[in-house]
């Protein structure tokens, strides 16, 4: 106490050190129990695809079907956790080694790109945050998936995720994406037409499922290939891959406030 009488300053700033965490957690933690059962309406990034048209001229409309989780696709989900997320089942929102690889690679180019996101922290982004980078709003986004992560069940987080993410041109949700491209519900998606969706999630207006893309046909030709050798696929005459020891994924450049 003596010390702090003769250094006043180290008083406060040991109150601001204290004091600031638990006012930003007050200040910017949503309500997240009210998703244990409740779909959100419409999401921040679906409000900042409107706000961007608006301003482009453009008319701009959300296609966006819920349907939950026990009546999507099990390939689908598979693929998706492949190409996004391989993890997701054992962390707690963040995969240090992923976000480690991407400083790595943002010190290499000299640009802070801060990728290495999981399905959570994309969930969070997705559901309250702006798309446009900056420290503080990855801050808020560390806060938002650490709670979501203590509040949410991990199927609830997958359900959430896949229900809301982008997928194309206002195109928003695994059910409005296989209705759209595949003319079928998402539970009836077939293994192949699932890594296609799944390949594309890092930049979906860029990336078309069913196009001849160079970069469609590869990402999800590895996707497929790690679903066969997994046992999740059991391949027919004629679906045998070239051999693959092991597949790794390439990470394109996603667009602004995308999936990664």
């Amino acid at each position: 106490m003596v010390m702090f009488k003769r250094h006043p300053t180290l008083l406060i700033l040991l109150l601001v050190f204290l004091i600031l965490p638990i006012l930003l957690y007050l200040l910017w933690m949503p309500d997240l129990s009210k998703f244990k059962k409740e779909n959100p309406r419409k999401t921040a990034f679906m409000e900042y695809r409107e706000k961007e048209a608006r301003e482009k001229g453009k008319r701009f409309r959300i296609h966006q079907v819920w349907v939950p989780l026990y009546r999507i696709s099990p390939y689908l989900i598979k693929a998706v956790l492949i190409a996004e997320d391989d993890k997701f089942w054992s962390h707690e929102g963040f995969d240090y080694e992923a976000i480690q690889k991407a400083i790595e690679k943002d010190l290499k180019t000299k640009k802070l790109k801060f990728g290495g996101s999981t399905i959570s922290q994309q969930l969070a982004r997705n559901l309250f945050l702006s798309p446009r980078k900056s420290l503080l709003r990855k801050l808020r986004e560390a806060l938002i998936t650490w709670r979501m992560e203590r509040v949410l069940s991990k199927k609830r987080i997958l359900e959430l995720y896949l229900n809301v993410v982008e997928w194309g041109e206002g195109i928003f949700g695994i059910e409005a994406a296989s209705r759209h491209y595949y003319g079928k519900p998402s539970s009836e998606l077939n293994p192949v037409e699932a890594a296609r969706l799944a390949s594309v999630l890092p930049n979906p207006r860029r990336y078309y499922p069913t196009s001849d893309q160079k970069y469609v046909i590869h990402r999800s030709h590895l996707i497929y290939g790690i679903m066969v050798q997994r046992g999740i696929v059991h391949p027919e005459y004629g679906e045998i891959l070239e051999e693959i020891e092991s597949p790794q994924l390439e990470s394109p450049k996603p667009e602004e406030g995308g999936s990664s």
